[in-house]
């Protein structure tokens, strides 16, 4: 008799991102040539400090068991980092550190969440969080999140809430439309949270990505860090995807549970991959500077490209690294869904983008597209993205041609 997975297994979905990352390389062992859009990976090597830093700690024998919570030197470094975001007061024995970003969703949720709870999950947002809801027993309920100035607008989010609310997602900036909610939205989310006694799980991976450059989250204002899980990691910040590396800002009453969960679920995160995270943290940070000012001049570029293709609509985010065209103009002369326009773009077209459904119903007709890569590479997206709207007889500006700047 086969192996039936267990039902709470059944619960869990995949992300987007890597199903369309496959099915690329498929077309690229083929020999097609592909413009990879699909992937929130910032294209910039790991800095030379933080990786010598890394390369020092193997050398020197770091490689072995740490405490299931972090390494000392990490945890005071993160609670010392986290002034910028305007959160005070916090000492490293609320830092948990973890491998990457997701674990501390997952674990933070866990830690939460009884059955039949209801948590409000952004839509669009990234789709690791109604699957871990899910997961949990729980119920997730999703809250629109629109382009726009502010992208929250809170009457309706506050009409989700019922008896049964108890915990909120907060993703800030957000993945997949870039929106940041301004200080007074952001204190309305913050007084809804506390009237409703709703946890708030705070997703900051784009926390420094951010073009107005300001800095901070809700667990900085009043009555909000006791309430709050503040969730980051270095992988977009400092360019470390690969090096998986993550942390938790908790309550006191969950760090325990958390780092239980921890110890069952990875042990500990490897000793040289957070030593190289103290050298980021307490190095220079003139990369980080300069990597936002090249993320905001390619948004700028493709954002212009976008709005300059027939159909096309592209509101300019206000943080993290994508742009989120709304292509529902597309769509309807061409007789195609959002994720027919997609396959499509990767499959004729040699061009991998997300759909925005991959991000919930909020995201029909739009399609998400990384920035975080090469100019040549935005450039040439932008070429085939014309050539296929013109194949599918959308009508085309006169211009002839959209071209990005190196």
């Amino acid at each position: 008799m086969p192996v039936v997975p267990a039902s709470r297994v059944k619960t869990l979905s995949g992300e987007g991102a890597f199903d369309v990352l496959v099915a690329a390389r498929r077309l690229e062992a083929a020999g097609r040539h592909v413009v990879h859009l699909e992937l929130g990976e910032p294209d910039a090597a790991t800095p030379p400090h933080v990786l010598e830093a890394g390369i020092r700690a193997l050398h020197d024998g770091h490689t072995r068991y740490v405490s299931p919570a972090g390494l000392p030197a990490l945890r005071d470094a993160i609670a010392a980092s986290l002034v910028w975001r305007g959160v005070r007061g916090v000492g490293a024995e609320n830092v948990v550190v973890v491998p990457g970003a997701k674990p501390m969703v997952f674990y933070a949720l866990l830690a939460v969440l009884e059955a039949g709870d209801e948590v409000l999950v952004p839509d669009p947002g990234f789709p690791i969080y109604p699957s871990v809801v899910r997961f949990a027993g729980a119920v997730p309920v999703s809250y629109p999140v629109a382009s726009g100035k502010t992208g929250f607008d809170v009457a309706p989010l506050a009409a989700l809430i019922t008896p049964r609310t108890r915990a909120l997602v907060l993703n800030l900036p957000a993945n997949p439309n870039g929106v940041v909610p301004d200080p007074d939205a952001l204190s309305a989310i913050a007084t809804l949270a506390q009237r409703h006694d709703l946890v708030v799980i705070s997703d900051e991976v784009y926390g420094r990505i951010r073009y107005d450059r300001r800095a901070d989250s809700i667990a900085g204002l009043p009555g909000m860090l006791e309430r709050t899980v503040i969730v980051d990691s270095f992988s977009k910040t400092y360019s470390m995807t690969g090096w998986r590396l993550g942390f938790g800002v908790l309550p006191a009453a969950l760090v325990e549970r958390v780092t239980t969960l921890v110890v069952n679920g990875t042990s500990c995160t490897p000793p040289f991959v957070q030593l190289a995270g103290v050298a980021a943290l307490t190095g220079s940070q003139d990369c980080v500077a300069a990597a936002v000012e090249g993320f905001e001049r390619r948004r700028d570029w493709l954002v212009d490209g976008l709005n300059g293709l027939p159909g096309v609509r592209c509101t300019r985010p206000a943080g993290a690294f994508y742009a989120f065209p709304d292509v529902r103009k597309v769509e309807q002369r061409a007789g195609l869904s959002t994720e027919q326009l997609a396959a499509r773009l990767l499959e004729l077209h040699g061009v991998a983008v997300l759909p925005g459904t991959a991000f919930g119903s909020g995201g029909a007709g739009h399609l998400r597209l990384s920035f975080a890569t090469s100019a040549a590479d935005l450039d040439l997206a932008l070429e085939r993205l014309r050539e296929c709207i013109s194949d599918l007889g959308v009508a085309s500006p006169s211009d002839g041609g959209v071209h990005v700047r190196s």
